[in-house]
C-alpha cells in the first residue's frame, strides 16, 4: 500500500488541495489555508514526497508524484477536488488532471504549468543547482534561501511573505531539492497534451516572474479549453505569498463562480 503523504487541513466544505513548488513545503500556502477555510472550503496543503514528513518515493518521477497525490485524494474521500499548484506543483496538478480528469473539478495553475518555455525553466533551475553545490560544501539551506529568494520576487512583494518563502525553502532537504529541480527540466508534456482538459482553469501569476511571465501563462490559457489568465502587478514567483490579498481575491472569485454552477 502506498504511504500517505503528510498534509495540513482546515475548514469544511468543497476540498481545495494545494500542491507546493520545489522551493518549499506546505508552508508556502499557509495564508491560503486559513483564508479558504474561513470562506467555507476544506483547505488541504500537502507535503510532496520527500518534503516535511512525507516519505520519499522511488523512482522520483511525475508519474510517481501524481500517484501520491491521487492516493491522498482517495484518502480524503472528498470526491472531485480543486487542485491549486504552484511552480512544480502546477506541472504536477496538470499531470494529475490529465491522468484522472474525473477527480479534478477545477485547476488553478500558479506560476507554472505545462508547455512553458524550456529556457526560462532552465534559467530558474540553474542558479538553484549552483547554490546547492555550496550546500554540498557545508553551507546551510538557510543561506541558500537568503541568496535565492530575493532574486525572484517582485518590487511590490509583501516583506512577511518573502520571509515565509525563505523560511519554507530553508526547511527543504538538500537531496530532495536536487531531485525536484532535476525533475522540473525533464517535464516532457507540451501544452497541446493538455488541450483536452475540459475543467475550468485559472492561470494565476506574477507580472514580474522571470520563470513564468504573463505572456507564457496567457499562451497556455489559449491552448486549454476553459481557461483564463490573471496577472498580479509587481509580483514575482511567489504570488500567493508576495500578494496574498490579490491572490486570494482572484482565487476565491474563481471558486465562487464555479461553485454557483454546481
Amino acid at each position: 500500500m502506498a504511504r500517505l503523504p503528510t498534509y495540513i487541513t482546515l475548514g469544511s466544505g468543497p476540498t481545495v488541495l494545494m500542491l507546493h513548488d520545489a522551493d518549499g513545503g506546505h508552508l508556502t500556502f499557509a495564508p491560503q489555508v486559513e483564508r479558504l477555510a474561513s470562506a467555507g472550503y476544506r483547505a488541504v496543503a500537502w507535503n510532496m514526497p520527500g518534503y516535511g514528513h512525507s516519505a520519499p518515493i522511488e523512482p522520483y518521477t511525475f508519474k510517481g508524484l501524481a500517484q501520491s497525490c491521487l492516493t491522498l485524494v482517495d484518502a480524503l474521500q472528498c470526491g472531485p477536488v480543486t487542485l491549486v499548484g504552484h511552480g512544480l506543483g502546477a506541472m504536477l496538478a496538470a499531470e494529475v488532471a490529465l491522468r484522472q480528469p474525473a477527480l479534478v473539478r477545477r485547476l488553478v495553475l500558479c506560476a507554472g504549468g505545462p508547455g512553458l518555455d524550456a529556457q526560462a525553466t532552465q534559467d530558474w533551475v540553474s542558479p538553484r543547482l549552483q547554490a546547492l553545490r555550496a550546500v554540498d560544501g557545508g553551507q546551510s539551506m538557510d543561506l541558500l534561501a537568503q541568496a535565492l529568494v530575493p532574486r525572484f520576487i517582485g518590487s511590490g512583494a509583501l516583506p512577511e511573505g518573502v520571509r515565509l518563502a525563505g523560511h519554507a525553502l530553508s526547511q527543504v532537504y538538500p537531496a530532495t531539492y536536487r531531485r525536484a529541480l532535476e525533475l522540473l527540466v525533464v517535464f516532457d508534456r507540451d501544452a497541446t497534451a493538455f488541450s483536452r482538459l475540459a475543467m475550468p482553469t485559472l492561470l494565476l501569476g506574477g507580472a514580474m516572474d522571470p520563470c513564468t511571465p504573463p505572456a507564457a501563462l496567457q499562451a497556455l490559457a489559449e491552448v486549454l479549453p476553459d481557461a483564463r489568465h490573471h496577472s498580479l502587478a509587481h509580483v514575482g514567483h511567489w504570488p500567493q505569498l508576495e500578494d496574498p490579498d490579490g491572490f486570494d481575491a482572484a482565487l476565491l472569485a474563481f471558486l465562487a463562480e464555479q461553485r454557483q454552477l454546481h
